[in-house]
């Protein structure tokens, strides 16, 4: 009964996953509405979203128990600075998106080898310790990093439209979906790979709702697209509060 009350991360469901790729979706649109249509730049981009992320992470680790509000906020954090991460890397470093991807691979790798030597597994709920908090939320970052890096090479390098994109990592995900129910695989492998695979799945959707016409987007433009999101995910977030209300006062019975 402690654990779950003291519990800090969402409880991993259908719901989650939904929220979870919406949450990319609008990581992908805001953050090139701010580098790209308000021309701030990456390092700008890079500036702004570090600092959204650092506030709403700073009020996540020192809440007491597990809030939506606080989780979503710190995911879509991670979403939007993790597109400037990997533009940034891409563009204003010039290391190209194959480069980049190795790199923050190799990054996220890093950080779930250290978290497992520090605790011997690489559970993702519950988690109630702040310093195991804190390699979660690395990993985190990490993953929608390379996730952002990963669907642009598709695009980009791979030369694929940004529905291929989507289909191909639709089919990745649907992969892990398989196993999950019909392997015996570790689910906590399967887990980090839908992790990072649902970002460039939400990615590529973004990119083909914003980018113009020719290139095979909508167009809607980044700030309808941002705005559609941020909605969206607004509903779910109220949506996970009531349930999550309704669960703790039946334990509580």
């Amino acid at each position: 009964m402690e654990k779950i009350i003291l519990n800090k991360v969402a409880e991993i469901t259908v719901l989650f996953w939904i929220m979870k790729i919406i949450a990319t979706t609008l990581g992908e649109t805001l953050g090139d509405y701010i580098a790209q249509t308000l021309a701030l730049g990456y390092t700008w981009g890079i500036l702004i979203t570090l600092i959204f992320f650092v506030v709403v992470l700073v009020i996540q680790l020192y809440a007491k128990k597990y809030i939506p509000l606080y989780f979503w906020l710190v995911i879509i954090a991670t979403t939007t600075l993790g597109t400037e991460i990997s533009d940034f890397m891409d563009r204003s470093l010039g290391l190209g998106y194959t480069y980049g991807s190795l790199i923050l691979f190799t990054g996220l790798l890093a950080i779930l080898l250290i978290w497992y030597s520090n605790y011997k597994n690489l559970q993702v709920y519950p988690i109630i310790e702040k310093k195991k908090e804190l390699f979660f939320w690395t990993a985190v970052l990490f993953s929608n990093s390379l996730g952002t890096a990963f669907g642009d090479y598709l695009g980009d390098v791979a030369g694929l439209s940004y529905l291929q994109g989507a289909l191909i990592t639709a089919s990745i995900i649907a992969v892990v979906i398989l196993l999950h129910y019909f392997t015996k695989l570790n689910q906590i492998f399967l887990f980090w790979i839908a992790f990072v695979f649902t970002r460039p799945f939400g990615a590529t959707f973004g990119d083909f709702l914003t980018k113009p016409r020719d290139n095979g987007g909508m167009d809607l433009g980044t700030l309808p697209a941002s705005l559609i999101s941020i909605v969206l995910i607004s509903i779910l977030i109220y949506i996970s509060h009531k349930k999550h209300h309704q669960k703790m006062m039946k334990e509580s019975l």
